[in-house]
């Protein structure tokens, strides 16, 4: 039942795709590949939580050979020898940072994993996890796979629900909550998940004494008396090429859909990824980051988690409202050497750079403005002016920097979403490069990775050394679908054997529903997405993506742009206005922003909230629009391309009106 070493140097096994019969050869024990045994799987899916997978080895690949497949724990023990030494975490602490090395952080996992035996967690069921970054959060994700379960993010956001149906879907046996507002939500559902054996909350003490409702420090005495070797056992008993993680999608268009992450393609990624992404190991110049995207999405696991295990990182955790406000303070305090936003994140940073510019002195505005001239035009004429940018970059942008809490940090990265070139250059423009990183879920996160050795713009950078990509169904331009395939590639939608087959294509191969095309260098450009094409009554194919970030770009005060013309005559254009958030529900205001009401005041209007311009009918503004427009409409490719009607919408976009995924993130500087 399980595919084993043997004495003979190499094997050739025929195995079964799931489609197609493939030969493909495995490395016996003279290759690291020959350590420990897999259970035996004939396909590249399954839809069962307690399935297993058969690895996607390419002979002729030698990332994929040489990399031994690994469980986490195997991954975390490496580290722990290698980095001992070294702190791994950081968390405040009656307003003192608290430090826990690596050891401490692995007996830590142990001690959680140990409780979550004692608490009877089932082999492949759930470990939901609701709340905000921090020790306990990590810890409670390692042990609960150590345990034998699978980690399972639930966005903290969800609406009771939302959650009920996650936790449903894995069969969770143990839910973590953060605080008495995320307890309130499992309450309400707990008489419907058969499964729920014990909830746990990980901050401060639960407000009411229930049954199997336990504080983190019950939790954590639950386990003393369950022995090292009954751990052990289970963590020997797992497989690098089963699942591990659960990362649920949004749920935007119909049932969130868990994606199944193996051992393997967490591990597997760990390495590779961050080796495209210049990231130095910890014994050789240790790399610090700031945990505070939510980690039910697979960027911020990766890059907070599993990545900063692998090399040694340290990681501090943000405040919980650091989305609302708080994550400045914790940079400048911490100034990480690497940072990971989503294009929400960087928008706001850059939003709030340009209102703190808008109130200095003319003097000192003035120098900004050429200081980050001067930058931007060194980076898209590398070479020229090396003199005059060493000195704006010394006398004016490197405070800037230093204020954002950047003076340490050499990378910054940009997943999740596709950015807008504003802000590129925006951040070009304070010599910040946005190292755009391209992938999905499905694809453990990073598939294409930009970095300091593989950086063009608009790129998302060329794809990651093991892995391979291709483009399908390529139109005269050699624009098709971007097609992913590597040892990162999910086991399938758990429960959706439908969904999984649609997802891959009869050989494996990953479809992301992403147009794009690959220049001769290897760098991947984005151009849409296949279900945002827009057919006209006329039958002419439209991607509406260019058009909208054209006409964003020509008119500052838009914050959103959605094109409408799919079997109708012609096209028309839905706008939003950038507004103010309130920062303890992050809806929109009325409220105008800074940017949007100094675009007024240089037309001469007046207005400040939305509703002056759209129920007085400001004539400045809309004329503005309108103008605007036009010079887009100029560039048309065609006159199918040309928006004919367009409209403001009294509210802005966002999570909370039900517009926006729970992937996207708001930051309120």
């Amino acid at each position: 039942s399980c595919w084993t070493c043997t004495q003979q140097g190499k094997e050739r096994i025929s195995l079964y795709s799931g489609h197609k019969l493939k030969q493909v050869t495995f490395r016996c024990c003279g290759s690291p590949l020959s350590c420990g045994s897999l259970p035996l799987s004939e396909s590249l899916w399954t839809t069962k939580a307690s399935g297993s997978v058969r690895l996607r080895i390419n002979e002729a690949c030698r990332e994929e050979t040489t990399t031994e497949p690994l469980t986490v724990h195997q991954m975390f023990k490496t580290s722990v020898k290698r980095y001992g030494h070294l702190n791994a975490l950081a968390y405040k602490k009656n307003n003192q940072w608290e430090k826990i090395t690596f050891p401490e952080y692995y007996h830590c996992c142990r001690r959680a994993g140990k409780s979550f035996l004692k608490l009877e967690l089932k082999r492949f069921h759930g470990v939901g996890i609701l709340g905000s970054n921090s020790p306990e959060w990590f810890f409670s994700a390692i042990g609960g796979i150590m345990a034998g379960g699978i980690l399972t993010g639930i966005y903290s956001t969800n609406c009771p629900e939302a959650c009920h149906y996650v936790a449903s879907d894995s069969k969770a046996n143990i839910i973590m909550v953060e605080n008495q507002k995320q307890l309130e939500k499992i309450l309400q559902i707990r008489s419907r998940l058969p499964d729920l054996k014990a909830i746990v909350q990980y901050s401060g003490s639960p407000q009411q004494k229930l049954p199997n409702l336990y504080s983190w420090e019950e939790f954590l005495e639950l386990g003393v008396d369950v022995s090292d070797s009954e751990l052990d056992e289970m963590m020997d008993s797992q497989r690098a090429n089963q699942c591990c993680t659960l990362i649920y999608t949004s749920g935007t268009t119909g049932r969130p859909k868990g994606v199944m992450l193996s051992h393997d393609n967490i591990t597997w990624t760990a390495i590779h990824a961050s080796r495209a992404g210049d990231v130095s190991a910890g014994d050789v110049q240790q790399e610090t980051l700031v945990s505070y995207l939510p980690l039910s999405h697979i960027a911020a696991q990766m890059f907070d988690i599993w990545t900063a295990i692998q090399w040694g990182e340290m990681v501090y955790f943000a405040q919980p409202d650091a989305l609302k406000g708080s994550l400045v303070t914790t940079l400048t305090e911490v100034n990480p050497s690497n940072h990971m936003g989503v294009p929400r994140v960087w928008e706001k940073i850059m939003e709030k750079v340009k209102e703190e510019i808008s109130r200095c002195g003319y003097v000192k505005k003035k120098l900004v403005t050429w200081a980050m001239s001067v930058s931007l035009q060194h980076h898209q004429r590398p070479g020229e002016k090396q003199f005059l940018f060493a000195l704006a970059d010394s006398l004016v942008l490197e405070k800037l920097r230093a204020q954002l809490g950047f003076s340490h940090c050499h990378k910054f990265f940009s997943g999740a979403a596709p950015i807008g070139m504003e802000t590129i250059e925006f951040f070009l423009g304070l010599n910040i490069c946005l190292y755009e990183v391209y992938g999905m879920s499905e694809s453990t996160g990073p598939h294409f990775v930009s970095g300091p050795r593989a950086y063009k713009l608009p790129s998302c950078g060329k794809v990651i050394p093991g892995c391979r990509a291709k483009l399908s169904n390529m139109d005269s331009s050699n624009v098709g679908e971007v097609c992913c395939w590597g040892r990162n590639i999910f086991m399938g939608f758990l429960n959706m054997e439908d969904k999984t087959l649609e997802a891959l294509d009869e050989e494996g191969w990953l479809r992301s529903g992403d147009l794009g095309r690959i220049d001769q260098d290897g760098f991947l450009y984005i151009t849409g997405r296949i279900k945002e094409l827009i057919i006209t009554a006329g039958g002419e194919n439209i991607p509406p993506v260019p058009i909208e970030e054209a006409v964003k770009k020509e008119l500052p005060l838009i914050s959103n742009a959605m094109l409408i013309g799919d079997k109708r005559k012609f096209l028309s254009l839905l706008l939003t206005l950038k507004v103010t958030v309130n920062t303890e529900t992050t809806e929109p205001t009325q409220e105008l922003s800074l940017e949007a009401v100094q675009f007024c005041q240089h037309l001469g209007s007046q207005s400040t909230k939305v509703s002056d311009i759209i129920e007085g009918q400001d004539q400045e503004v809309y004329l503005a629009i309108q103008q605007g427009i036009d010079r887009v409409n100029a560039q048309a490719t065609s006159n199918a391309q040309i928006i004919q009607k367009w409209t403001i919408l009294p509210w802005d976009f966002s999570i909370a009106g039900g517009e926006l995924g729970k992937n996207c993130t708001t930051l309120a500087l």
